[in-house]
């Protein structure tokens, strides 16, 4: 594992030049960090139940945040934060369909407005901007200092990228491309990975584009489930163990690269299928429990939740039905 500031004032990387030589699916990007792109991959998914990166991470946290999620689907609030990522992502994506020689700053300043046309009028966006009066505060969703100084909030999260990485030096293989693998025991597995490099040799770096700040050592291996998943499916599907994975952080400029074995991602493996056993455990009892932690506070069912003195709706067994998890589903005795 490395922990560096930006590749571009040390040694090249040893992956070598990276080109295209296979056909991407792109797809549109969710919002950041929460749930990532794997909200894309799950509006597109097909009726049976699969696991992905954010999902797998949920459960961990909290088995009743992955059934109100997944299962309820009940819906939250967007938030400044996600959807400033959602936009940077959008522009770091945009930006390789330029020329290799066009991918500068300036282009890149200049795909922020287009790409913020285009997510603007999804719902719930909107409201971001509005301020209720009693807080003696502007109330126009419109006003042009709250939203341009959201918008020079990502135009500076783009321009760090740079500082980064070179980009007139990377031809992507994939970009928000779709990684989906069934495994032996029939568990599929999900999801929608920034980039993929492929060097000249075969060799495989992932990349992920983190809008926050890179966490401190202790919390380095929940950052890097993410990683650790993909890399997992792209050599179950491409018989390729990744070189690298790559976590670009532009809240403060650093990145963090780590590079899995291959009796790693077997154990790795293995995690997710007790992950997913007890889910079809919850699934099959309708026992998806309460795990209060310090993130609860940022979670929006807390009105439902029990641990905050709520109650959780009842099981939604027609929509789990629906999602594939008939077979699954509790026995409900009849009079």
């Amino acid at each position: 594992m490395r922990r560096g500031r930006s590749e571009l004032s040390g040694a090249r990387p040893s992956l070598g030049p990276m080109t295209a030589i296979l056909h991407t699916e792109p797809a549109p990007r969710a919002a950041e960090e929460s749930a990532p792109a794997e909200n894309a991959a799950e509006a597109t998914a097909p009726r049976r139940p699969s696991l992905s990166p954010s999902r797998a991470a949920d459960f961990k946290t909290c088995p009743l945040l992955y059934r109100f999620r997944t299962i309820d689907r009940l819906p939250e609030r967007k938030s400044l934060a996600a959807v400033r990522g959602t936009l940077v992502h959008s522009v770091l994506e945009k930006l390789y369909d330029l020329p290799a020689a066009g991918r500068t700053v300036a282009a890149a300043q200049e795909l922020i407005e287009p790409a913020w046309a285009e997510l603007r009028d999804e719902p719930g966006i909107a409201e971001l901007f509005e301020v209720a009066q009693d807080d003696g505060a502007e109330t126009d969703p419109n006003a042009p200092e709250s939203v341009e100084a959201w918008l020079a909030s990502a135009g500076k999260l783009v321009e760090k990228y740079f500082a980064l990485e070179d980009p007139t030096r990377i031809e992507p293989d994939g970009r928000e491309q779709l990684v989906e693998v069934t495994l032996p025991d029939g568990l599929l597995l999900r999801g929608f990975v920034d980039r993929v490099d492929v060097a000249p040799t075969g060799a495989i770096r992932v990349v992920d584009y983190k809008t926050g700040s890179m966490p401190r050592e202790a919390f380095e291996a929940k950052a890097l489930f993410q990683m650790k998943f993909y890399a997992l499916v792209l050599w179950r599907t491409r018989g390729v163990v990744a070189a690298q994975l790559k976590l670009i952080y532009l809240g403060d400029g650093d990145t963090l690269t780590y590079a899995p074995d291959e009796a790693e991602l077997v154990r790795f493996e293995r995690t997710l299928q007790a992950i997913w056993a007890a889910i079809e455990r919850a699934v099959a009892t309708g026992d998806f429990r309460p795990n209060k932690t310090r993130l609860c506070g940022w979670c929006d069912h807390q009105a439902v939740c029990p641990a905050f003195g709520g109650t959780p709706p009842p099981f939604p067994a027609e929509a789990a039905a629906a999602a594939g998890w008939q077979t699954l589903l509790p026995v409900v005795e009849r009079d």
